[in-house]
């Protein structure tokens, strides 16, 4: 059995909104990932089974290798769908905040969302959650946003009516923010909710496969352009960083997502603590920063010290609104900061 993560207090609230309201509103961060999409569209599921109206809103389009989930194109995007959202919002009795814990995290939406006369409820895995709504269901020691939808929709005793395409959903955002069960994932917790996922018919072994083996040939084209020529290994600190500018993107037809999972691989050095990327954005005068770490280095707060941005221990991002060569000087700046962290001693 898993055991009740709402409070009572908390529950009184949540009843009184499954009651009284019928718009509710679900919006998760800037760049979406397996995660934000996951759990939006397991909750919203959840919603509708209990007769109410929900509208997901994106901040902005999320990776094609998500797209096969089930509710995907009911999906409104801020930046594109502008006036339906600001409809969506304006409607909303109660805005389902997943995956964020600010409303800086969704930059231009949280402006719509902050005009809104509806409640807010967050549900987080994030460090730091804002205090800006009613009812704030954070737990930033669980592994996913989706593990914390399940549990919610679990103690709510929703799991006996979950659909199959929402397990799968919730499945999905669980093994992306885990990378595929790999790290933040010791909790016993978590094989068991799968064992109840399991039960709804959904197959793991091809969620993995639609997740993970999902690309373009242009994809893999990048990942042997950026091992091969653009990985930058400082083994004396055991770290490393590659850049992608706007030029190669093109050069390699990049389309959202194709990037995803790159960071990772240099953890694979023998010895690696700490992987950094840089990659531009087509459209903005703007640099995306992603970082991943081992064992306790802490990759959130060195984001959050040089890259405005934050998330956990081992996987966090950010952005840099400066030139590539200014991004690669801060990039080597944090790096010597951090050295002392760097240069302990591995667990393997």
């Amino acid at each position: 059995m898993l055991k009740p993560i709402l409070t009572e207090e908390q529950l009184k609230q949540i009843n009184i909104w499954l009651s009284d309201c019928t718009h509710f509103v679900i919006c998760a961060h800037l760049s979406p990932d397996g995660d934000a999409i996951g759990s939006s569209l397991g909750f919203a599921s959840f919603l509708r089974s209990l007769g109410k109206e929900v509208t997901i809103v994106m901040p902005n389009q999320f990776p094609e290798f998500l797209h096969w989930m089930s509710g995907t194109d009911t999906i409104l995007l801020a930046d594109r769908d502008t006036e339906q959202v600001k409809e969506a919002f304006a409607a909303a009795e109660v805005i389902c905040c997943l995956d964020f814990n600010d409303l800086s995290r969704i930059e231009e939406l949280g402006e719509i969302a902050r005009n809104s006369s509806a409640d807010f409820w967050l549900i987080d895995h994030h460090l730091d959650p804002g205090d800006f709504s009613k009812v704030s269901v954070s737990f930033p020691n669980m592994s996913s946003t989706c593990e914390v939808v399940f549990r919610i929709i679990y103690q709510l005793g929703g799991f006996g009516t979950m659909t199959k395409e929402a397990a799968e959903c919730i499945y999905c955002g669980m093994c992306t923010d885990t990378g595929g069960f790999t790290y933040n994932s010791n909790s016993s917790d978590i094989f068991f909710i799968i064992s109840l996922l399991l039960e709804k018919g959904i197959d793991k072994d091809l969620i993995y496969r639609k997740i993970y083996n999902n690309y373009s040939a242009n994809r893999v084209h990048l990942m042997g352009y950026v091992l091969y020529e653009k990985l930058q290994v400082l083994e004396d600190v055991h770290a490393s960083y590659f850049t992608l500018d706007r030029e190669e993107l093109e050069r390699f037809q990049y389309i959202k997502g194709d990037a995803e999972g790159l960071v990772n691989i240099p953890l694979t050095i023998k010895g690696m603590k700490l992987s950094i990327s840089l990659r531009e954005d087509l459209e903005k005068n703007r640099i995306w920063v992603s970082l991943r770490s081992v064992d306790d280095f802490p990759c959130n707060k060195m984001s959050e010290a040089f890259f405005n941005g934050g998330g956990h221990k081992n996987a966090a991002g950010g952005h840099l609104d400066c030139s590539m060569g200014e991004a690669i000087e801060l990039v080597k700046k944090a790096i010597h900061e951090y050295k002392p962290l760097l240069l302990e001693k591995n667990s393997y």
